[in-house]
């Protein structure tokens, strides 16, 4: 999703990406990125990012254990120490994994500028399983594994933030991402089974072109406090979306077992992933964002 945000954002923007791997930083000069090697699990590294920019979009993840974000906490320190200071740099963005960030001065009419925005790329996993139901971004969180928590705890830390510290903070939950080089094809490849329908769960989908200018226009158009579900029109239960994309790709479709036999059939993470049914709203993303997406359903990504 990075690459694709800063496709975007370079054409008219500075945008400094942060990257914990040095090897990395000729792919982010190459995307239009300038490049700023830090690791948000070393709070120490981050001291040059305040102040930097004014626009930031956070695309990192939490750790793989625990109940708690110490990455979103770290970076969001270390925004905080330069909440108030002028960058007498030119006005840019940043990505944090990579994270994106322009002078909040006054312009040019004397009136004070825009806050600046922070963009928060969470997962809709917070919302667990609601059994096929249909929900607005303002349906409350209910998680039910660690990784759901863990975002969780970073979206409440963005909110703080942006109350406590003047910045537009918002937040995107993001479902599953597909293109052409994000298909299952490896697991169909496998046959991995996929759930019978009588016990198949509803599931959601967006292109990674229409997440990445998600994510931007949220940086310019979203509102402080608010969450808005990064997700296409399509209403799919998960095991006809593998059934799509094998149709459209020469596969196999995958066997279906019922849950008790799926069970014995795929790994915990999988089977987590496969106990989840719930249906998005996309009101906010094409009212506030202004947004007509690419690829409106996953069919109507094949058909392209």
């Amino acid at each position: 999703m990075g690459t694709r945000c800063l496709r975007i954002l370079s054409t008219r923007w500075r945008v400094f990406a942060i990257t914990s791997q040095p090897s990395r930083r000729t792919a982010l000069r190459d995307n239009g990125a300038v490049p700023l090697v830090a690791d948000l699990d070393r709070p120490a590294t981050l001291a040059r990012l305040a102040g930097l920019a004014d626009k930031v979009l956070h695309l990192a993840p939490p750790p793989a254990r625990g109940e708690g974000d110490p990455r979103t906490l770290a970076l969001l320190r270390a925004l905080r120490r330069g909440a108030w200071r002028r960058c007498a740099a030119r006005p840019g963005g940043w990505f944090a994994k990579p994270a994106i960030l322009p002078d909040r001065g006054k312009g040019r009419s004397g009136r004070s500028a825009a806050p600046p925005a922070f963009v928060y790329a969470s997962t809709s996993g917070v919302y667990g399983d609601r059994g096929g139901a249909r929900l607005a971004e303002s349906q409350a969180v209910r998680p039910q594994t660690a990784r759901a928590r863990r975002r969780v705890s970073a979206e409440q830390a963005v909110r703080d933030f942006g109350r406590h510290a003047g910045w537009r903070a918002s937040i995107v939950r993001i479902p599953g991402i597909y293109a052409e080089d994000r298909l299952p094809l490896a697991r169909l490849a496998k046959g991995t089974p996929a759930l019978a329908p009588q016990d198949d769960v509803y599931t959601n989908h967006i292109h990674a072109l229409d997440l990445a200018r998600t994510m931007v226009a949220s940086l310019f158009r979203g509102r402080a406090q608010r969450v808005v579900h990064a997700s296409d029109d399509s209403e799919m239960r998960m095991a006809d979306y593998f059934d799509l994309v094998a149709d459209r790709r020469g596969l196999p479709r995958p066997p279906r077992l019922a849950r008790a036999q799926l069970r014995e059939a795929v790994e915990p993470t999988l089977l987590s992933f496969m106990s989840e049914s719930r249906r998005l709203e996309n009101a906010r993303l094409k009212r506030e964002l202004r947004l007509r997406l690419r690829y409106p359903t996953v069919a109507s990504f094949f058909d392209a």
